[in-house]
């Protein structure tokens, strides 16, 4: 059995179109096509059901499904030892990042493991849907690690690491009412129009959550991808944030208070339980990156 052909399948099942699978994998729709149907004589059924409008998994396209993605990844476990032994660390490796966050330099990042293993095809993608796509990149093999803010109990049978951690604080206009006040909380907060980043982003997740225990409700205004604008939104009058310390870009006209109420944001690593090599080269850089504030020296072995 030709492992293209199982990657084709993959790859038509988790985007749900031969089109989007031919453009992911970068090769014509004509030969995903071809590699499905080979692949349904030899297994001897029929893998999807294919309409006009949608493709969707048949039941033996959906029993196939988890053992073609575990025998894809032995494979890759399989090249990735034998080319470390004759030229160093080979494979691939699919970054997901947030869009805009300067809270790792991803760039660096990016650079010096490439420099380490220039063996390693890497790519890096930032998801416009925050830690919630990222995650769901990964469970489904479209990434390999991510970076994302979901909490930890949203990473079941993922593994996962933590990076950076802050507290949540309190943005409002310094002409606000409530810029006077020594400390907020969320009561206060929820009477007024909210800026915050788009549903998915793992910040927005936990602070809806505790919205939601306590029984309060909000109305979000401004969705900003970017969450550094987020207290220039609030300085120009348009709401109040609560938001991690960890991206809040100051902004003037913005003044910044303590909530009295703890809640954690924890940027996190997160990949398959089953690594490859050229994951576990990615992770241990990260991690190392995280625990330092510098990247390590060019010429120094990633920690």
């Amino acid at each position: 059995m030709d492992t293209r052909h199982l990657e084709y399948f993959i790859a038509v099942a988790e985007e749900g179109s031969f089109t989007r699978a031919a453009h992911r994998l970068q090769t014509v729709q004509s030969a995903v096509s071809a590699g499905v149907r080979t692949l349904e004589r030899e297994v001897r059924a029929t893998l999807f059901v294919r309409s006009t409008r949608r493709v969707e998994l048949s039941d033996a396209g959906r029993a196939l499904l988890p053992e073609a993605r575990a025998a894809v990844e032995s494979l890759d476990r399989v090249y990735d030892v034998v080319a470390a032994a004759e030229s160093g660390l080979r494979g691939r490796l699919r970054l997901g990042v947030f869009a805009n966050s300067d809270m790792l330099d991803i760039p660096a990042l990016a650079g010096r493991f490439h420099q380490l293993y220039p063996g390693v095809a890497l790519s890096v993608v930032a998801s416009p849907t925050g830690s919630t796509g990222l995650v769901d990149d990964v469970r489904a093999g479209r990434l390999d690690v991510a970076i994302t803010g979901l909490p930890a109990a949203d990473l079941a049978g993922l593994r996962s690491h933590e990076l950076l951690a802050d507290e949540f604080v309190a943005v409002v206009p310094e002409a606000h009412e409530l810029a006077g006040r020594a400390v907020l909380s969320l009561e206060e907060l929820v009477g007024e129009p909210f800026v915050d980043g788009p549903p998915g982003f793992g910040n927005r997740v936990i602070i809806e959550r505790e919205l939601a225990a306590r029984g309060l409700r909000r109305s979000v205004v401004v969705e900003s991808p970017d969450m550094s604008l987020v207290a220039a939104f609030v300085a120009a009058g348009l709401g109040v944030a609560a938001i991690p310390r960890m991206v809040l870009r100051p902004a003037p006209g913005a003044v910044v208070l303590p909530l009295d109420v703890s809640l954690t944001f924890s940027m996190r690593s997160v990949s398959r339980l089953r690594a490859t090599r050229p994951v576990e080269a990615a992770l241990d850089l990260l991690h190392g990156v995280a625990r330092s504030p510098s990247l390590p020296a060019p010429g120094t072995p990633g920690s």
